[in-house]
């Protein structure tokens, strides 16, 4: 049995329905045990952050894919252990590898790899770099119409498919050869915003247009929707360029035997949510 948190996140929903097609037993932790889940997930509930509310979820489990940043997850891990659970996929970034306590973001990537390596469970972790899918934070502008307007315009990140992150934690839970691994995930090409705006504009049929925010621009509209150290933690990252998300890993290919998916096939996949815009 495999337990997936965050199982109707962008990662986890792809990691479930990828295990339950290959047949194999698979838990989700959802928040309503009443969400629709593909044939053969068993919901279950429970809260991260009460790693006692887990005692039903983790029975019977031996692999566990686990987000980041929770309270108190040597405690959690400790109750996986007890459970006899052998092995965490854990979904950290490339933020962890700056051990950067005084940036919030690496410091709760950094926290959550040290609490599962000292945790005794084999491990995997994954440090895939930005999502595919943050351009669905473009909907509400593309409701109201066709520009686009972002933070750190001139900053190109090779970002990768959720669907790509969950095949291979999907195979590192199925296979014992990823246990002390730690898998770099990115695209296979890196893109400034107005590239993948254009991309959008190509599958939408839209004459769309990318307009860059200033820094202060950019930090009043973030700091009106996230708390202000985790604002600080973008820029710093972005703008003082502490944390490379240009360079393109070969991790999905080496792992997947595939390259890793487009930009373009996932907005083609995802149009449907663009077009109701």
């Amino acid at each position: 049995m495999i337990l997936v948190t965050g199982a109707t996140g962008n990662v986890g929903s792809e990691l479930v329905a990828a295990l339950a097609s290959a047949g194999r037993p698979v838990r989700a932790l959802v928040r309503d045990p009443r969400r629709a889940l593909p044939a053969g997930a068993e919901p279950v509930t429970g809260d991260l952050n009460q790693p006692e509310s887990l005692a039903a979820a983790l029975d019977g489990v031996q692999g566990l894919y686990l987000m980041p940043g929770y309270a108190n997850l040597p405690g959690l891990l400790a109750r996986a252990r007890d459970a006899g659970v052998r092995h965490v996929v854990l979904l950290s970034g490339g933020s962890a590898a700056l051990e950067d306590l005084g940036n919030a973001v690496s410091r709760y990537m950094t926290l959550s790899e040290r609490a599962v390596r000292e945790s005794g469970l084999a491990w995997t972790f994954l440090r895939p770099r930005s999502f595919m899918s943050n351009a669905l934070r473009w909907l509400p502008q593309l409701e109201a119409g066709d520009v686009v307007r972002v933070p750190f315009a001139d900053v190109p990140v090779a970002a990768v498919d959720p669907y790509d992150i969950a095949a291979v934690a999907a195979r590192a839970l199925l296979g014992g050869e990823h246990e002390g691994r730690i898998h770099e995930l990115t695209g296979s090409r890196a893109l400034l915003p107005a590239d993948q705006v254009a991309v959008l504009a190509r599958v939408l049929g839209r004459d769309l247009r990318c307009e860059g925010l200033t820094n202060s621009q950019a930090r009043a509209e973030m700091e009106a929707d996230m708390p202000v150290e985790y604002v600080d933690a973008f820029f710093q990252f972005f703008v003082d360029g502490t944390l490379d998300e240009a360079t393109v890993h070969p991790t999905v290919e080496d792992v997947l035997g595939r390259p890793p998916r487009t930009f373009e096939q996932w907005a083609q996949d995802h149009a449907d949510a663009f077009r109701k815009s």
